[in-house]
């Protein structure tokens, strides 16, 4: 069963088999990869991993700053190599951000569809 919500980029938030989804998009995206992943072309695959980009920050032992997080929409491996997806329609000025801090703290690119 199908379920359907707007957000504020117009995504439509999206529930499948009990699984729920930012947008329509990142749902289809989902789909696709089980499919890629039941013909073992990928395997590992996870939803909504999160990264810790830049640490909480702590005085005098209590924290005045919570950590900054970047969350993957997929996370699989393909090939002996990790990808980290992110199913975008929208690119806000966070995530951009957030993009970059992945890149120079875990060396790692993601893949947006």
């Amino acid at each position: 069963m199908e379920r359907v919500t707007w957000n504020k980029y117009h995504a439509q938030k999206t529930t499948r088999n009990g699984k729920t989804f930012h947008s329509k998009h990142e749902a289809d995206r989902y789909a696709e990869l089980l499919l890629l992943e039941r013909a073992g072309k990928i395997s590992g695959l996870k939803t909504q991993v999160s990264y810790i980009v830049i640490p909480a920050q702590y005085e005098n032992g209590k924290c005045v700053e919570k950590s900054c997080r970047y969350v993957a929409d997929f996370v699989y491996w393909q090939d002996c190599q990790l990808v980290v997806e992110d199913a975008k329609g929208f690119k806000t000025d966070a995530y951009k951000i957030k993009k970059k801090l992945m890149r120079q703290v875990y060396g790692i690119k993601i893949k947006e569809v």
